[in-house]
Formats: C-alpha cells, sequence, structure tokens
C-alpha cells in the first residue's frame, strides 16, 4: 500500500503546488507524451500571496483492508490539511503546468490525456513506482485565486485485486504573504 500511496502523493503534490514550479533540478523524471500537449491557450496562472491548502479523502477502497483503516487515513488527510505556502510573483512568472507534469514524477509516466488550458485540467496517464504501474487523473480547475482538483489513483494492492483512492485538493489564495 504504501507504494501506491507514494504516486498518489506525488499526484497530490502537483495539485497542491499549483501545478508545481519549473525546476531544472526535476529532470531526473521523464515523460512519454504519445503526441498529447497542453491546449494552447495555457492555464491561468495562479496570483501570488498566501495560499492554503486542503485535502479530503474521497474515496478509499482497497480489499482486504479493515473498516477502520480508511478512518486512520481521513485524519491523516484531515492533519496535513490547512497547510499554507507564500507563492511569490517570481514563482507564479515561472510556473507552468505542462512543464510540471514533465517533470514533477521521478519515475516514467506516460499520459493518454493532458487538456491543461483556461482554467480547467483534465489529465491521465499511467506512473511507475517502484515498478508498479498506477493510473493517476487529475481533474479540476485552477483559477488566479482558487485552485479545486480530484486526484484519482488506482493500481495492485498489496492484499490482492485492484486499490482505488481519490482525494480532493483546494487551494485558496488568503491574501498577501506573512512575514
Amino acid at each position: 500500500m504504501k507504494k501506491f500511496v507514494t504516486v498518489a502523493v506525488i499526484g497530490v503534490s502537483l495539485a497542491l503546488g499549483g501545478c508545481g514550479k519549473s525546476d531544472s533540478s526535476a529532470d531526473a523524471g521523464a515523460e512519454k507524451t504519445s503526441g498529447v500537449g497542453a491546449s494552447s491557450s495555457g492555464p491561468v496562472k495562479r496570483e501570488a500571496g498566501n495560499w492554503k491548502t486542503d485535502v479530503k479523502l474521497v474515496k478509499f477502497d482497497m480489499p482486504g483492508v479493515p473498516a477502520n483503516m480508511k478512518d486512520q487515513m481521513e485524519k491523516q488527510f484531515a492533519a496535513a490539511s490547512g497547510t499554507e505556502q507564500c507563492v511569490t510573483q517570481a514563482q507564479v512568472d515561472q510556473e507552468n503546468a505542462a512543464d510540471a507534469l514533465s517533470k514533477g514524477f521521478g519515475e516514467a509516466c506516460t499520459w493518454a490525456k493532458k487538456e491543461i488550458g483556461g482554467s480547467k485540467i483534465d489529465v491521465a496517464g499511467t506512473c511507475t513506482s517502484n515498478g508498479q504501474k498506477v493510473e493517476l487523473a487529475m481533474n479540476g480547475t485552477m483559477e488566479p485565486k482558487k485552485s479545486d482538483v480530484l486526484v484519482t489513483s488506482k493500481g495492485p494492492a498489496p492484499t490482492g485485486g485492484q486499490m482505488e483512492m481519490q482525494m480532493q485538493v483546494t487551494s485558496t489564495n488568503i491574501g498577501p504573504c506573512k512575514s
């Protein structure tokens, strides 16, 4: 399960970062796009400021797992919610959602769908983490003062069968950065 959660967390971290930052050190990841590209209209840029992020576990299905495990995971996500991050104008100027998808993953992903334009994000593909293939999808909106993305991960469960996890990641600009 830890491997599966790791890939899910990668998806969340991409969403948390408002589609990430350009970072040449992140070139360790690989992307195979099969001719799929970002929308020509480009994504909406976030406004600089203090961003608060909330993460909610929407769905957690894994065969053979006790019911209390979902409760524990919901508590972990709730504890991680409410994080704040100062995003400077320089960071906003360098953000590029399509580039973040290319560089934001430590291992190879193949994107079947990568539509990022206007205020919409609709991405789906298969990522390999620790030799395990996991389907990853991100669907939602990104506006100058708010992003709201549903991250869905599906893959083999360590208990056998298939596992699915969905997380709602909502980030809101709550004002100027705190000193």
